[in-house]
């Protein structure tokens, strides 16, 4: 209860603009975000260069992200890693990157007590990299590792969900995940790992973001050091808009699973700020708000049926869903997609369960929310949010993200007041503008391909077998999903082996 009234009441210092301090006059570079928190006996730092992976040259897909490695997980000029790890040990401190497709940000937090000696560490981090060569092989090995190890076979979920977003970008900047691809990756050198730095780490693609026990004097400090960065102008990458032909089109990814992830989306043009997304929020919400039991998607297909672990959709990036509860910050970006994540479901339920979500969504998009259901939604909403951002750390993510999103007002506060003011008929006016229930993308992660390609080309039923008794109204419904056409040409089928994913 306790963490619960400290939030409510950062939230609403926040909202009132009684900490957060936006100066981003390009007289006074690096623009700055300052969250200052008179009591926190914390300082956390964010600072965000407007680079990401969709900066990643053509051929060394994977860059942006191993230089970042190497700034925050390899040694400076004036420490070995082994000797700034033994000197953050007694503060009870780190720091680290966090690279997405437009953003990286070089963050940490330590105690005021610590501030001066765990800042010389932090700034020479950002600063001073050495750039070795025993720390390259190193973290470039894990990188590829991830690649080839991790991401292929620890996590069929999220292997999915990264089969999908690269499906929907391919030949955009997006088209690849942050750490690259294993040919992109083979061919980046040191000197490679140098010169992006030296171009995008600059002070013209640089915002300080401070927040907790700061003073001015910090303030002065790191943006004085942050000056001293190269004097590169910035130029920004045009937006990633994929090629939408507005087809369904299947990809299975083959590998021996023992059950099937899936994953479906599409991409929608909406961001935060606007009406349209609070309003496509609230129906996203009660359509399939991350791990939450009430909403519709996981109380058709786990609590009526019980055929995975959990149903969830999204209207903006939520990388790493499996790890965490609530949105993340500082993953923005101009494009965004519409995505559903079905947990797995035992691979004779794939076909079944995939007709079931998408005949959900049909049923939202013709129907759209009820009186009722919007009215418990938002009710839900006005007080979820205030989860969002329980740390200084994180609502100094959010701060960041409303200058990337150029909102004037916060984020968090606008979410709050526009749960109050949006109608019905706004909800259901951005879920016809903007959510289909044609022109898919989908990835299935799965065995037997081959057998689920004839299974969609041919619309074939898809009859489901229980372990335990289902109610009369489930079962006629089932009736109803096992014969649901979803119309997929052969050719909009693609069969990819798990160890092809990710290669180039």
């Amino acid at each position: 209860m306790r963490t619960s009234i400290i939030s409510i009441l950062l939230l609403a210092a926040v909202a009132a603009g009684a900490f957060l301090i936006n100066s981003c006059s390009k007289m006074t570079k690096p623009e700055t975000v300052l969250l200052q928190v008179k009591d926190d006996p914390t300082v956390s730092f964010r600072i965000w260069f407007k680079v990401g992976s969709q900066n990643d040259p053509a051929g060394k897909e994977g860059l942006a992200a191993l230089t970042a490695a190497m700034m925050t997980e390899g040694a400076t000029r004036n420490n070995s890693y082994e000797e700034i790890l033994e000197k953050l040990y007694p503060m009870a401190a780190g720091y680290g990157a966090s690279v997405d497709k437009e953003m990286t940000i070089i963050y940490g937090r330590t105690h005021k007590d610590n501030l001066d000696a765990y800042y010389q560490l932090f700034r020479d981090a950002i600063l001073a990299p050495a750039f070795n060569e025993d720390d390259f092989r190193r973290l470039k090995s894990e990188a590829l590792n991830y690649l080839e190890k991790t991401l292929r076979y620890s996590s069929d979920e999220e292997l999915g969900k990264a089969g999908l977003y690269n499906m929907i970008f391919k030949g955009t900047p997006y088209g690849h995940v942050e750490t690259g691809t294993v040919e992109g990756l083979n061919a980046i050198t040191l000197e490679d790992v140098k010169n992006f730095y030296a171009a995008h780490f600059t002070r013209n693609s640089v915002v300080v973001g401070l927040g907790g026990g700061f003073d001015n004097a910090l303030v002065d400090r790191v943006t004085s050091d942050m000056r001293t960065l190269p004097d590169v102008p910035y130029e920004e990458v045009p937006v990633s808009k994929p090629k939408y032909d507005g087809q369904n089109e299947v990809l299975i990814i083959e590998k021996d699973a023992a059950a099937t992830a899936i994953s479906f989306g599409f991409p929608i043009d909406v961001h935060r700020g606007s009406k349209d997304f609070y309003a496509l929020w609230i129906a996203n919400s009660w359509f399939g708000e991350h791990r939450n039991s009430s909403s519709h998607l996981y109380q058709v297909l786990r609590e009526a049926r019980g055929m995975n672990y959990g149903d969830y959709s999204y209207i903006e990036a939520f990388p790493n869903g499996g790890r965490r509860q609530m949105p993340p910050t500082n993953v923005a970006r101009r494009q965004q997609i519409f995505e559903v994540w079905i947990r797995p479901v035992p691979n004779e339920m794939r076909h079944f369960a995939f007709r079931a979500a998408v005949r959900e969504l049909q049923k939202l998009v013709e129907n759209g929310l009820t009186e009722e259901q919007f009215e418990l939604t938002r009710k839900f909403l006005r007080k979820y949010v205030l989860h969002f951002a329980p740390t200084t750390m994180d609502r100094l993510g959010y701060a960041i993200d409303d200058v990337f999103y150029n909102i004037g007002e916060s984020h968090l506060a606008k979410f709050r007041r526009m749960m109050e003011e949006l109608t019905l008929e706004d909800v259901n006016t951005a879920i016809r503008k903007y959510l289909h229930f044609q022109g898919l993308k989908v990835v299935f992660v799965t065995k037997d391909a081959e057998r689920l390609f004839d299974q969609l080309q041919s619309n074939e039923p898809s009859p489901i077998e229980y372990t335990s008794p289902k109610p009369d109204d489930v079962l006629r419904e089932d009736e109803e999903i096992m014969h649901y056409e979803i119309m997929i040409p052969p050719h909009m089928i693609h069969i990819v082996p798990v160890e092809k994913m990710f290669q180039k």
